[in-house]
């Protein structure tokens, strides 16, 4: 089945999945960072934290950024934990974060049972520039192996830069999507025909990317409203590529 999308909380779905059934997990994890103290970390909604007052596009908030940073730590190594289960010998984790969260994302990872591999960098070249200080414009990518990885499975050449802005207008369907473009240069990390999880799958664009680049795609996406978007976007992509390979078999 090239994919299938679960409505619900990832750890207990996760606890569900099979050993050994993924081939790479790509996600985004909601970064639970922003603000300036503890209490503006931990109080404000996603919403509050990622989007302007001034913003046109009202999206819709979701659940689990009011996390503190043991909290975090805590969360993640347990469901890193379960995913790691799930992957496959050799298989791969990527993990978006920012800047606070770097370090606590990279502890979680290894105490996970991941041997931890290095940091992508994710260039957002519309920042907004900080007077007197440098432009926060990018966020990061921690990447990890469960295990030695075999090069001869998937030989391929990956860049550990990408450079795209976030969707935009009506093409923005979260507060915090990623750019189709970096997520489908990402899955290419899995072999071709692998399985790609996402245990926080938002609006679906790590899915969308997986099943446009020949992958299966798991998704566990806990906010109902993202979930139904996800399920469309991915269902699209889905046509898209049936639409695609009808025209190689003419060809």
């Amino acid at each position: 089945m090239p994919f299938s999308l679960h409505h619900g909380d990832a750890l207990n779905v996760l606890a569900g999945l099979p050993d050994d059934c993924v081939d790479s997990v790509i996600t985004d994890p909601p970064y639970n960072s922003g603000g300036r103290t503890a209490k503006e970390r931990t109080t404000r909604s996603a919403k509050a934290k990622y989007t302007s007052a001034e913003s046109k596009n009202d999206l819709a908030d979701f659940t689990g950024e009011n996390m503190d940073q043991r909290s975090y730590g805590f969360w993640l190594t347990q469901i890193m934990t379960e995913a790691h289960r799930a992957a496959k010998d050799g298989g791969t984790a990527l993990l978006f974060t920012d800047w606070r969260q770097l370090p606590v994302t990279t502890d979680a990872i290894q105490a996970a049972g991941w041997l931890w591999r290095g940091v992508l960098a994710w260039h957002k070249p519309q920042a907004r520039p900080q007077k007197g200080r440098f432009t926060q414009n990018c966020e990061f990518i921690v990447w990890a192996s469960k295990g030695a990885i075999d090069g001869s499975r998937n030989p391929v050449y990956l860049p550990g830069l990408y450079s795209a802005s976030q969707p935009s207008g009506s093409k923005r369907r979260h507060i915090t999507q990623k750019p189709v473009s970096v997520m489908r240069e990402l899955v290419k990390i899995a072999p071709p025909g692998g399985t790609v999880l996402d245990f926080c799958a938002g609006s679906g664009s790590t899915g969308v990317a997986a099943l446009l680049e020949g992958r299966d795609f798991i998704g566990v996406e806990k906010t109902a409203h993202y979930a139904s978007i996800a399920s469309d976007r991915l269902t699209e992509a889905l046509r898209e590529t049936l639409t695609q390979d009808d025209v190689v078999l003419a060809v």
